[in-house]
C-alpha cells in the first residue's frame, strides 16, 4: 500500500486486560487492517478505499468534512471488524437488557448500538469543547470586554482542556501501548515516504511524529476556530453554542487544507506552523518495540 493518508491504531480493553491490538491505515486506493489474534497472529483484511475522485472530495474546503466524517467512519467500521476478528464478544455473555435488544432489534442491534456510541461521543466532544469553553468565557463577560480577546481566551480554553486531556490519559497503561503503536505508525509513514525498505530496522531510525497526523488536525480545528468566532459576535449563549455547531464543516474545511499543505510542503513557514502539532504529538505517540 502506498502514500498512507489516513491511520488509526485498534486497541481496547476489558478489565484492564488487552483484547484488541491492530491497525488501520487509508491510501488513497487501498485502506488495510491487520489485527493481533490472541494466539499472536496477525491478521490482515484490505479493501477498496472510497472513491476519491467525486467532486466534494476534490473542492478546497469542502472536501475536509466530506474526508474528516469517512474516516472516523471508516475507523470506527474498523474498530467493529477487529472486534469480530478477536472474537471479544465469544467469551461474554449478554446483560439481560442487552439480549432483549438484540431480539428487539435483531440484525439492526449492531448499527443501532453502533449509532449510539457515536452519538455519544458527539455529545461529549459538543460539551467539553463547545458548550464548557463557550459557558466558561460567558461567565467572563462583564470581566473582560473586548471580543477580541474574549475570542482569543475560549480558543486558549479549548487548547487547555485538550491538552489536559491527552496528559491524563497519556498515562493510563493501556493507552500507552496505544500510543506506541500510534509511534509506530509515524514511523513506518516517515520511512515510507523517505523511499526505504519497510524494515525493523529502517523503520526504527525515523521520527514518531509526523505533520499530517490527527492531533495536530485536532489542534489546527482550535487555532482556526479562535479566528473564525472572532467574526462571530453574539450576546446570546445559546446563539454563541449553536453558531459554533453550524460552523464546524467552515472550520473543519479550513484546518484540513492546512494539514494537507503540511503534509505536502518543506517550507519554513509551514514547518514552523506545524510544530505546535507535532509537540502535541509527544502525549498520542511514544517509542516502539520491534514487534509493532
Amino acid at each position: 500500500m502506498s502514500n498512507p493518508e489516513k491511520k488509526k491504531t485498534i486497541k481496547t480493553s476489558i478489565g484492564g486486560q488487552a483484547v484488541i491490538e491492530g491497525v488501520m491505515m487509508r491510501g488513497p486506493k487501498v485502506t488495510a487492517l491487520s489485527v493481533r489474534m490472541p494466539d499472536q497472529s496477525i491478521s490482515t483484511e484490505e479493501w477498496a478505499t472510497p472513491d476519491g475522485n467525486k467532486w466534494y472530495k476534490k473542492t478546497p474546503f469542502i472536501r475536509g468534512i466530506f474526508n474528516f466524517i469517512e474516516s472516523m467512519t471508516c475507523g470506527y467500521q474498523s474498530l467493529m471488524k477487529a472486534a469480530e476478528k478477536a472474537g471479544l464478544d465469544d467469551d461474554e455473555e449478554p446483560s439481560k437488557f442487552e439480549q432483549k435488544l438484540r431480539d428487539m432489534l435483531g440484525d439492526k442491534f449492531m448499527p443501532f448500538l453502533e449509532g449510539c456510541i457515536l452519538l455519544f461521543s458527539l455529545v461529549m466532544a459538543l460539551f467539553f469543547f463547545a458548550f464548557l469553553p463557550t459557558t466558561i468565557v460567558n461567565l467572563l463577560n462583564g470581566v473582560i470586554t473586548h471580543p477580541l480577546a474574549l475570542s482569543a481566551l475560549e480558543g486558549l480554553t479549548k487548547i487547555a482542556i485538550l491538552i489536559v486531556y491527552l496528559a491524563a490519559i497519556s498515562n493510563m497503561s493501556d493507552i500507552k501501548r496505544v500510543f506506541m503503536y500510534h509511534g509506530a505508525e509515524h514511523k513506518t509513514i516517515n520511512c515510507l515516504e523517505h523511499g526505504e525498505d519497510l524494515t525493523p530496522e529502517n523503520i526504527k531510525k525515523y521520527s514518531r511524529l509526523h505533520k499530517r497526523c490527527g492531533t495536530s488536525f485536532l489542534l489546527i480545528v482550535m487555532i482556526v476556530s479562535i479566528v473564525v468566532f472572532m467574526f462571530i459576535r453574539v450576546d446570546s449563549l445559546v446563539w454563541k453554542f449553536v453558531l459554533r455547531i453550524l460552523l464546524v464543516p467552515v472550520v473543519a474545511g479550513i484546518s484540513y487544507e492546512f494539514i494537507r499543505l503540511a503534509g505536502r510542503s518543506d517550507s519554513k513557514i509551514v514547518n514552523t506552523l506545524s510544530k505546535p502539532g507535532l509537540y502535541l504529538q509527544y502525549f498520542t505517540t511514544r517509542e516502539p518495540d520491534e514487534e509493532m
